[in-house]
């Protein structure tokens, strides 16, 4: 029987995106030969949407829509298991779909999204259907919809790893884009200092606080350092207060001022944010787990 290899497994993934351990079964039931091994796994992907179910899903895409006149628009982060699959086109088609949907029946929660119909089939339904045809979990994770007080736009980046929406009032269409691209860049937590979580803010005081102690200067310098360094922080995490980056000269909320505009609301999804991922090396995982399935 042929050797069946780590490359050999790593290209039958590649062209079919299905689990590592299937293409490797699928590779010794057809004696090493690829072409009949994808053959092998075209039959039996079906079944593997309730295995996959368990799998950590950190990769993905965000899924836009903006309505022609930019008065609606909705994001979606649809994620997966590897960056292999989030480039596949029924994938990346389902993110899109989702999006417009989103928009167009304002779903309440996820829940409520994976109830609603589309194709002739609730969304659970048809992301089981692409979980058993990929071979991969897939989850919907989260979304934002936008009624716009101005008009929304948008921007993706990175192969859609990071998605804004931006509802500007008040200045046009090149602004509105520049200003997406500011905050995919600079990544603002908040519109304004207000809007900045109260736990955030404390926790940059105590930092603050602590450094500033130990400077050994009186108490009345000190408190100055800690609200110096809290002000600080907060221009560097409100989109307001930020630089910005076409021109750090000026913050974006006196550009804004000069352009007698405003922001009403801004969205940033960075796909997998907050998810731990699994890092390992292929060749090691193919030789491991066929370690343990030898035992």
């Amino acid at each position: 029987m042929a050797e069946i290899t780590a490359s050999m497994v790593k290209e039958l993934r590649e062209k079919t995106d299905a689990p590592m351990m299937e293409c490797k079964k699928a590779l010794t039931e057809a004696g090493g030969d690829i072409a009949k091994a994808e053959e092998i796994l075209r039959v039996k992907l079906g079944s593997k949407a309730s295995k996959a179910a368990s799998r950590v899903t950190a990769e993905g895409i965000v899924g836009v829509h903006v309505s022609d006149d930019g008065k609606l628009a909705a994001m979606v982060e649809l994620n997966c298991e590897t960056d292999f699959v989030a480039k596949n086109d029924d994938f990346i088609a389902l993110a899109g779909s989702l999006a417009a949907l989103v928009a167009e029946a304002n779903p309440a929660d996820v829940a409520a999204l994976s109830a609603l119909q589309m194709n002739g089939a609730t969304v659970e339904a048809v992301r089981t259907e692409l979980v058993g045809k990929i071979g991969e979990n897939i989850t919907i994770r989260r979304f934002d919809r936008i009624e716009a007080q101005g008009k929304v736009s948008a921007y993706v980046h990175g192969g859609a790893k990071i998605g804004v929406l931006v509802d500007l009032v008040g200045a046009d269409d090149e602004l509105g884009r520049d200003l997406a691209m500011h905050i995919a860049a600079s990544k603002p937590r908040a519109l304004t200092a207000e809007d900045v979580p109260a736990e955030l803010i404390e926790t940059e005081r105590r930092v603050a606080a602590e450094k500033a102690a130990e400077s050994g200067k009186p108490a009345n310098i000190v408190e100055k350092m800690v609200e110096g360094s809290v002000q600080k922080f907060l221009k560097e995490v409100t989109l307001l207060g930020q630089p910005f980056v076409k021109d750090d000269k000026q913050s974006v909320e006196a550009l804004l001022k000069a352009r007698k505009a405003s922001v009403a609301r801004f969205v940033l999804y960075q796909v997998g944010e907050g998810i731990e991922k699994k890092v390992s090396d292929f060749a090691a995982e193919v030789a491991a787990q066929a370690a343990a399935a030898q035992k």
